[in-house]
């Protein structure tokens, strides 16, 4: 026990020790960038140049210099839905240009919305349509909130292909197959997956809206975010290249792609002698002689008795003694003035005053109106519901994956943010493709960013102590609390950013803790453990005492054979008798 008690407080003056060190280090080096240049704040991010990324895939935009020959910006005009009339026009500019917030990548543009409170719209054809009959369906593309997202949507439409697609007319009342991308506003917040099913019956079109979307995530970071659609009905939804949300396009949309096989009858009434009410009042059953119904439900309470303290010729409120007629009163126009009333202050410190009545108290004799009591309805047939017949616009489509082939992509947004950048938008049939492209601009991107910001945080400031201890040697207690109240405040400001200014006091706290914690671990071992058996003496000196037994074992050995010859006595007692 002892050995195991000596290397665990070791352990914990071993790790105070070290706490010590790194906290002379650490002050040592803040004086030292109290007097010379911090080498974060002419620190650089290293950015590579962009290249453009090659791959083979039915439609891939990285908005290269050349954008303007795919992308067309739509002069139409938003059609009412309520109305079936066009009433905004589509006046929102777009510009191709490299981020204002987190730049990320040297010389990487990408399609940005330029206004706030204003209809965007924008698409490009694809070279053909793309129909991912029986393959696998990937959109996936970049969102970049550089000033948030108050109320407005960031998210794209694959558009229906047909000879009637002009971009110049694009709108929200063109027909598209999916809609994909973040939308926030108020409450909510999500990722949008909706795609539209055709009704092979009716050859109308209804939209399908994923259940339960995951939150779209609002950040000046770069958001990658993917579309993942199977042949076998799957659909898997990434962020960051991280699964989100996943399901069947089978079971997780509102409304169901397939109808229901029966449907109510809406021609069936319910016949006029059915019952449907489980308990009725019980016919047999009579008032009480003794119900009073007029009884009321407060009575005056007789024993109360008037407070020694109350003053009866007090009243409750009296005239404000402070209050003064406005100078501008004018009695013969506004009437003679009265002084406000307050509470009078002598009431405050009694019972009460003016007139003193007896309380009101609940009348134990109240029952209320008699009512008889329920019992079961012996003619209760159930719960009523119309027979169901077969649904005649039922259908079963179990490949709704195999959407319509589509012909372009599109943006049609109204938003209250603006500078939203779009990049790296890639519509194809191959995840890998996807999965490498990731790799080669997302993550690149990503990793850059989050560099940029560190250096861009401020660091918290410090607080100046003029009774600071100079080092850890000098005096070690006034040191160590300098310390810790220094990193406490600093927490209380900003946690990340105390733990990234004072790493090693942040290590530090974390190991005497776990030094403390492993010091309670091994008492507890410790205290839980079996005791130690005492080996018994030498075989020589046992030898010895059983040749030679000890007066006690004499007395005991007396004490033994008489009890014997007692007991022996009581049984031949006993058998004689």
């Amino acid at each position: 026990m002892q050995v195991r008690l000596n290397a665990v407080f070791t352990a914990l003056l071993y790790s105070s020790a070290l706490w010590g060190t790194s906290f002379a280090e650490e002050l040592d080096d803040l004086e030292e960038s109290s007097t010379t240049t911090s080498p974060t704040s002419t620190a650089t991010v290293n950015r590579p140049q962009f290249t453009p990324t090659s791959i083979k895939a039915p439609f891939y935009e990285q908005f290269t210099d050349d954008w303007k020959s795919r992308w067309t910006v739509s002069r139409a005009k938003k059609v009412n839905d309520k109305t079936d009339t066009e009433e905004w026009a589509y006046v929102g500019q777009w510009a191709v240009e490299e981020p204002v917030a987190l730049k990320g990548i040297e010389g990487d543009k990408g399609l940005v919305v330029k206004n706030v409170a204003a209809h965007h719209a924008i698409s490009a054809k694809f070279d053909k349509p793309i129909d991912n009959t029986g393959k696998t369906l990937v959109v996936q593309y970049e969102v970049k909130l550089q000033n948030g997202l108050d109320c407005g949507g960031a998210y794209l439409k694959l558009l229906k292909d047909n000879a009637a697609l002009h971009a110049e007319e694009f709108s929200n009342a063109s027909p598209y197959v999916i809609m994909f991308g973040p939308d926030k506003c108020g409450a909510t917040n999500k990722v949008h997956f909706i795609f539209k099913h055709k009704n092979p019956n009716t050859g109308e079109y209804e939209e399908k809206h994923l259940k339960n979307p995951p939150m779209a995530r609002i950040s000046k970071h770069t958001t990658l975010y993917t579309l993942i659609v199977n042949p076998d009905q799957t659909f898997e939804i990434k962020m960051d290249g991280n699964r989100v949300k996943n399901g069947t396009l089978l079971e997780d949309f509102n409304p169901p792609v397939n109808p229901p096989k029966e449907i109510d009858d809406k021609d069936d009434k319910k016949p006029n002698d059915w019952v449907d009410d489980p308990k009725i009042p019980d016919p047999d059953a009579k008032k009480p002689d003794d119900w009073d119904e007029d009884a009321p439900y407060e009575i005056v309470d007789e024993n109360a008795v008037k407070p020694e303290d109350w003053l009866e010729d007090e009243p409750e409120y009296i005239p404000d003694p402070e209050a003064q007629k406005p100078e501008d009163w004018d009695d013969e126009e506004d009437g003679d003035w009265l002084a406000p009333t307050i509470p009078n202050p002598k009431c405050a410190e009694v019972s009460g005053c003016g007139k003193w009545e007896k309380p009101m108290i609940p009348n134990p004799a109240y029952k209320g109106k008699w009512r008889a009591p329920l019992i079961d309805n012996p003619a209760y047939k159930g719960a009523w519901a119309p027979r169901k017949i077969p649904n005649p616009d039922y259908f079963e489509d179990k490949t709704p994956a195999n959407f319509e082939p589509m012909g372009a992509v599109g943006f049609e947004l109204w938003t209250m943010s603006n500078n939203i950048l779009f990049d790296n938008i890639y519509i194809g049939h191959s995840v890998k493709d996807a999965e490498e492209l990731q790799k080669k601009t997302f993550d690149i991107k990503k990793k850059i960013e989050l560099e940029e910001e560190a250096l861009q945080t401020p660091k918290p400031e410090l607080p100046k102590d003029d009774k600071a201890p100079f080092s850890f040697k000098e005096d070690p207690l006034a040191y160590i609390k300098f310390k810790l109240e220094l990193f406490l405040a600093t927490v209380q400001k900003d946690p990340v950013g105390a733990v990234k200014a004072f790493p090693e006091t942040a290590g530090g706290i974390f190991a005497v803790f776990a030094t403390l914690f492993a010091v309670l671990a091994g008492l507890i071992s410790m205290a839980s453990a079996p005791a130690k058996v005492t080996k018994a003496p030498a075989q020589k000196k046992a030898a010895e005492e059983k040749k030679a037994p000890t007066p006690a074992k004499k007395e005991a050995a007396s004490s033994s054979s008489e009890d014997e010859k007692k007991k022996t006595t009581r049984r031949t007692t006993r058998k004689a008798e």
